[in-house]
Order: structure tokens, then C-alpha cells, then sequence
């Protein structure tokens, strides 16, 4: 089955799921939600996404969320390779934390925003984990009950507004749909977005589909070994500091990395490139050549290289 393209748009709404490999744990302990947690505000501050709804499962995540900027493949991006990087440094983890990409499903908000967020909130109980949602520590759920102090890069308005104009009663309004449907047992919400990877009324289906027809020839997501030219020209010791940052000082192919983007990715000469990193420009071009090749069967290196070169942007 083919790909969905990722359908990106200033004020998009999107519910997203992101597993972990194999369907194995991403969440070993508290620290890690804690810190998972912490990539989503590093996420809304640095990209501007609005968070509406999460909650974090011992095996996956979801999120309602909405970007402003229409950025979304960058900031999933960061989210699961900052928090992919923690995951395997932290428990001595060898390979993908998440499996394959993330599943994003673009909603119309205003008319699907109540059973998506009504659904999200109700995954601990699916999964047996509580007996009702109030009950579950890591969804933000007791937040839109008032149970709970809000995150300050969380909101939880614009769903609530849609129950009622008064905040108390909407609170109370949206607690009776979400025992509603749990009561009811209503099914996936999402399950007619299967085929289009869209929810929302046919219009709306329509509307989006004129607006981003399919494009064959090209694929949604770009080769992940291809770097896009970072159009200033950041400092040598700017690259080395960020690619410290990503792959952490002690790592060993840092010095090789920093190189690799510092050529492919800007437009510095090779000798001053060189001269940086203290290397002859020979030296510099066959680090790139050993690079390309080994980014070819190496993921990881190459998501951890595309991290690096979005930190890079102005």
C-alpha cells in the first residue's frame, strides 16, 4: 500500500500515534514520560505547535495537536529523534525506538474535535490500565476537568469551547460526552480516515484534495541522506557545537559529522572547512565519501544528521 502524503497547511489539526518498535516499550519509567513530556514543550517553543490533547501509553503516544506554521514533518521529527536519542543512550538501546514513521490524520477540527479528543483521553481505559481516565497520570485529561494545573505550553480552550461558552460548563459538559462514549462503547472515530488519511465531511475531503493533489513524482518525504543547502552560512564551530548537542561530545563520529555537514550542507570552502577541523582538503572530501556510504545503511545516522542540519536553519 502506498504512502499517504503529508498534507501540511498553516492551522492544520492533526491527531497523531507513533509506536514503538516491534510494538516494544518507548516508556521504561517516569523519567522517560517526564522527559518525553519536555520534548513537547521544547517542541512547541522552538516550532510553535499547539498541543490540545496527549497521552503517553507504555508502547505508543497520541497527540491532537495544530500547527500554526504548517510545519509538521519537522516538528514530529524532533520530537522522535530527541526523545529516540534519550531512549537508546539512557537504557543502552541498539536501534529504532519508534516503528517506521508516525501516523498523522489530518481533522477538521471544528466538526471531529470533541471524539478526537474524547477518544484520546479515553486510551488508558481501553487498554485496561484504569477504570476511568481521571484515574490515568499521563494524559492531560485531569486538566480539562480543572482537576489539574494546565502545562503552560498545553491548551485546552478550543476543544472545551466547542462544549460551552462558560468554562465550568463546559468542563462538565465534556466529561459527560467522554462517559458517553465509553459508556457507549462507540467505535475508532478515525476508522473512515483509513483511505484518505483525512477526517472530516466530504466537503472538506474535497476541498483538501483539489488543494493538494497527488503528486507521483515526487515522494512526501525527501531521501534522508540528501541535505538541503542551509542558505546562510552558519559558523564551522556553530556546526561542531550542534552536532555536540545531537549525538552528545563523546561520541565518536562527531568531528566526522560536523565535517560531513559543514560541506555538503553549506557553501565553505573546503579549505577553510579544513583548516577548522585541522585536516587537509583531501581529508575532508574522503570523509564525505566514507559518510555517504555509510548513511546508505545506517538510518539512524541520517536522522540524527537531518536533526541537526533543522537546528541549523535560521
Amino acid at each position: 500500500m502506498a504512502r499517504l502524503l503529508r498534507i501540511e497547511f498553516p492551522g492544520a489539526f492533526y491527531h497523531i500515534t507513533s509506536r514503538g518498535n516491534r510494538k516494544q516499550p518507548i516508556y521504561i519509567s517516569d523519567d522517560d514520560r517526564f522527559f518525553f513530556l519536555n520534548c513537547l514543550r521544547e517542541a512547541h517553543e522552538r516550532f510553535g505547535v499547539i498541543i490540545h490533547v496527549y497521552c503517553l501509553i507504555q508502547n505508543h503516544y497520541h497527540l491532537f495537536l495544530e500547527t500554526p506554521s504548517g510545519n509538521l514533518s519537522r516538528i514530529m521529527h524532533f520530537i522522535n529523534l530527541k526523545y529516540s536519542n534519550y531512549f537508546n543512550l539512557k537504557h543502552q538501546h541498539c536501534g529504532h525506538t519508534f516503528q517506521s514513521r508516525f501516523h498523522a490524520i489530518l481533522v477538521q477540527a471544528t466538526e471531529y474535535a470533541k471524539g478526537v479528543a474524547a477518544y484520546i483521553h479515553l486510551n488508558p481505559v481501553r487498554a485496561g490500565i484504569v477504570d476511568r481516565p481521571e484515574e490515568y497520570d499521563w494524559s492531560n485529561y485531569r486538566e480539562y476537568l480543572g482537576i489539574a494545573n494546565p502545562l503552560p505550553w498545553t491548551e485546552n480552550t478550543f476543544v472545551l469551547r466547542l462544549f460551552g461558552a462558560s468554562l465550568p460548563d463546559a468542563r462538565k459538559e465534556y466529561e459527560k460526552h467522554v462517559m458517553a462514549r465509553l459508556a457507549q462503547k462507540q467505535p475508532n472515530p478515525f476508522a473512515p480516515a483509513n483511505k484518505t488519511g483525512i477526517l472530516g465531511s466530504p466537503e472538506f475531503i474535497d476541498h483538501i484534495r483539489k488543494s493538494f493533489p497527488a503528486r507521483p513524482d515526487r515522494p512526501d518525504e525527501p531521501d534522508p541522506i540528501r541535505l538541503n543547502r542551509i542558505m546562510t552560512r552558519p559558523e564551522l564551530r556553530q556546526i561542531l557545537l550542534e552536532t555536540e548537542a545531537v549525538l552528545g561530545p563523546s561520541n565518536r563520529q562527531v568531528r566526522k559529522i560536523a565535517v560531513y555537514i559543514s560541506h555538503m550542507a553549506t557553501d565553505h570552502p573546503l579549505k577553510s572547512i579544513g583548516g577548522f577541523f585541522g585536516i587537509g582538503e583531501s581529508a575532508v572530501a574522503d570523509i564525505c565519501r566514507r559518510m555517504k556510504k555509510e548513511l546508505t545503511c545506517n538510518d539512524t545516522l541520517a536522522r540524527s544528521i537531518k536533526e541537526i542540519t533543522l537546528r541549523l536553519l535560521p
